[in-house]
């Protein structure tokens, strides 16, 4: 073995507990990559893999009645690979012993097979037979929510007549991964199901018989999408079709994709910032560690030893200590990988996934870490190349102090002896404070980093569902009834109050940007479905003219007094022109708001509902249960508290445990920071430290000197970090805002007060640690002078 690879060795073995902590620093970096960028790319494969093999579909359209005879027209479409027919109606359900209203989605299935788009995975069970109109097949989700196993029973409204039907099959479908049912904003298991019934007997129930109430296409390879989605529209006109569209619009698809977009945004966000506190780590440490052993690289100088030998000395101590931190990060980047992955897929309802673990995510995070490793090394490396043999052999030069107080001023009066030490030392070595200082900052801000998302989950979910959206409950009809349908519903048990609500799909435009949305009629003075502004106060909806999400406002360039273009999708099509009166805040979705008698002269018609918002006595809610399930013409009853219940379990979780990840990952890294911090100052002070003791201080005393310094420069480490936190907080939800949620920036109180806490926690673990290597100071040793 070389002399220079012995050195190595032992410096290792000196120096184990700061390796260890540097490595433990990079190895969060690389974990980080590795659960990031593997998770991400294992749900976009089984979602790509997914797709394919159950051939989902590439553009939907619903229509009132259309023939049969016309699936031929479509077909001819350029651009068309399949077409498929289908009936598709909305419907109560009536769930033994499950007070709550249930909706089903039911769709029709062709005579014994599947689908030639959008095919079943079936889970448990089989298809329903032929001629055996009471056969269904539900979604995994709902099932397990009511205990359900083939030969279970339950009954369901169709057409206004109630129907027993038999569950003989259980199963999975990529048009429906992320399920919500009518009124509601999350899914929710228990309450909303998808069912899959004979096309013939579903036919016979809706008189629809040779007819279709909803078609699906798949596109060619080099189809262009919106020509087709155009050529579709005019056939499906006449017939009372809504406006076709794309998978970007279909629910589940995009509400999966806002998923991986969040996933993908956090991947590119809080990685890199890891990896940078790595590298400015390993400056600060190995330019300490240089500054310690200048004696000794003196000597290997002058001993012979080249420049780039004893550079490269030091290189391989970066990259054994980066090997290891490299090889921890791949296993715990592994196992957290699968973790979310699994979390993912079972949100989700995936029927299958896999963590992918490709050799070059490792390889990439393993480069990206030597490489933030050998730029933070940079410097000290620099300093050992031009450090003279003769310099380098002899002590550095005492700093100069210098009296930055009047003269008559004597700072030992106001401050102990062992607090003007501190000061002093810490005056004079400017530089390296200020490094100790920055290296905490950072750590205290990529803390505050990663505990600010359960805050601001908890704000959006204050915002939402009491400030905004303040309904128990909304009743949601299979088409729009007369305006007298409000009437019907608050003469319903339990009823304290209700608003109508009337939803009308348009498509807004200007210049070249354009969105499909929802254009929403509110009473001007609603108080359940309540409007706020971008400060959060109530919005009066003017009597004319439009209000759009701030998001919205955002994507297409426009603002107040603005004029956009919008395209009717339902009723008489035509192409209008509105000014942008107000901006309206509204976490959730992209949507238009508008007077509900302004929205109603628009479409030229009377006064419509789609859904009434109603406020519930809690005492009266079975009653209310009982009255909905006797209505024909309700589709559907969300619950503002079952949807919040929903949310925390379902969307907060998958973010929250992200962030807890990152939480653990952070605090590591904390550790590192200060741990190496504490531990290089007692290395560079022992001498000091034990002439002190021979000079008759006791080891409190001692011992107090040195930590105050850590306590002080901790303490002034905090107040940038509180910035640096701030902004790295806003750097990640600007990141992860999408059209379908956003979230407001808020950094609460308590989340600064945490993640100081934790830093702090890292120092006094310190400060332990470095109490018993001050108890153990062999003093003659420290003290033995090299000749």
């Amino acid at each position: 073995m070389r002399t220079l690879d012995i050195k190595l060795f032992r410096d290792l073995v000196r120096l184990w507990a700061q390796a260890l902590a540097i490595a433990l620093v990079i190895a969060g970096g690389v974990s980080t990559v590795v659960l990031a960028v593997g998770s991400l790319r294992s749900l976009e494969e089984t979602r790509i893999a997914y797709y394919e093999r159950h051939q989902f579909a590439d553009v939907f359209a619903l229509v009132r009645r259309a023939p049969k005879t016309l699936l031929t027209q479509i077909a001819e479409i350029p651009g068309v690979a399949a077409v498929q027919g289908r009936i598709a109606k909305l419907a109560l359900l009536d769930i033994p012993q499950f007070s709550e209203p249930a909706t089903g989605l039911f769709i029709s299935l062709p005579e014994d097979r599947q689908p030639a788009l959008n095919r079943l995975y079936i889970r448990l069970g089989r298809m329903p037979e032929p001629g055996r109109g009471d056969e269904v097949v539900v979604t995994e989700g709902f099932a397990k929510a009511h205990a359900f196993r083939p030969g279970s029973h339950f009954a369901a409204i169709l057409n206004g007549r109630k129907r027993d039907l038999v569950v003989v099959g259980i199963a999975l479908s990529p048009e429906f991964i992320y399920a919500i049912g009518p009124g509601d904003r999350m899914p929710d298991e228990r309450r909303f199901a998808i069912v899959w019934m004979s096309e013939k007997a579903l036919a016979s129930v809706y008189n629809l018989d040779g007819a279709f109430s909803s078609v699906i296409l798949s596109l060619m390879r080099d189809a262009s999408e919106g020509e087709v989605i155009t050529r579709l529209d005019a056939l499906l006109d006449r017939y009372g079709g809504q406006a076709a569209y794309g998978r970007e619009d279909q629910t589940s698809h995009a509400f999966l994709e806002h998923g991986l977009d969040m996933l993908r945004n956090m991947s590119r966000t809080l990685p890199p910032i890891f990896l940078l506190v790595a590298a400015f780590l390993i400056n600060v440490t190995l330019s300490r560690i240089v500054a310690l052993e200048r004696e000794q690289i003196g000597l290997l100088k002058a001993l012979g030893y080249r420049n780039a030998a004893v550079a490269w000395h030091y290189i391989k101590f970066i990259v054994v200590i980066v090997t290891i931190g490299v090889v921890i990060g791949s296993a715990a980047g592994t196992w957290l990988g699968t973790f979310v992955t699994e979390m993912y897929g079972d949100f989700y309802r995936f029927p299958f996934r896999v963590f992918v673990q490709s050799s070059d995510v490792y390889v990439a995070a393993a480069a990206l870490s030597l490489g933030a490793a050998i730029v933070g090394a940079v410097r000290a490396l620099r300093d050992i190349v031009t450090l003279p043999p003769a310099v380098a052999m002899q002590p550095p030069a005492p700093p100069r102090f210098r009296r930055l107080l009047p003269a008559n001023f004597a700072i030992r009066n106001v401050l102990s002896q062992p607090a003007v030490m501190m000061v002093r030392n810490i005056s004079g070595h400017p530089i390296r404070a200020m490094f100790t200082i920055a290296g905490m900052s950072l750590a205290t801000g990529i803390l505050i980093a990663s505990l600010f998302l359960n805050g601001t989950m908890e704000a959006l979910i204050d915002v939402t569902y009491f400030l905004s959206d303040r309904q128990d409950a909304t009743v949601s009809f299979v088409e729009r009834r007369p305006l007298k349908a409000v009437n019907q519903i608050a003469r319903l048990p339990g009823i304290l109050a209700a608003e109508p609500f009337r939803e009308v799909p348009v498509r807004i435009r200007n210049g070249n940007i354009d969105r499909r949305i929802m254009i929403s009629g509110r009473p001007r003075d609603a108080d359940l479905n309540r409007i706020i502004d971008t400060d959060l106060h109530p919005v009066v909806l003017p009597e004319a003219g439009l209000a759009l999400s701030s998001w919205l406002v955002h994507i297409l360039g426009t603002q107040v007094g603005d004029f956009v273009e919008i395209d009717l999708l339902e009723g008489r099509r035509r192409t209008v022109s509105l000014p942008v009166t107000a901006l309206v805040e509204d976490y959730f979705g992209i949507q238009g708001m508008m007077h509900f008698d302004a929205l109603a002269r628009l479409m030229r018609e009377a006064p419509a509902v789609n859904s009434v918002s109603v406020s519930l006595d809690a005492n009266e809610r079975d009653r209310f249960y009982d009255a909905i399930k006797s209505m024909p013409t309700v589709s559907g009853v969300a619950l503002q508290r079952v949807s919040l219940a929903n949310f925390r379990d379902a969307l907060a979780v998958l973010v929250t445990t992200m962030a807890n990840i990152y939480i653990g990952l952070a605090a590591v890294i904390a550790f590192g920071v200060v741990y190496n911090s504490a531990r290089i100052s007692l290395s560079e002070r022992a001498r000091e430290l034990a002439s002190l003791r021979v000079l008759g201080f006791t080891r409190g005393e001692v011992l107090r000197i040195l930590l105050l310094e850590l306590a002080v420069l901790t303490l002034l480490a905090q107040p940038p970090g509180w910035a640096i936190g701030y902004g790295l907080a806003w750097t990640l939800q600007t990141k992860m805002a999408g059209e379908l949620m956003r979230t407001r920036l808020v950094v609460e109180h308590s989340t600064y007060v945490l993640a100081s806490a934790m830093v702090i926690a890292a120092a006094l673990f310190s400060a332990l640690v470095v109490r018993r290597r001050i108890n153990q100071l062999d003093l003659v040793t420290v003290l033995k002078t090299r000749d």
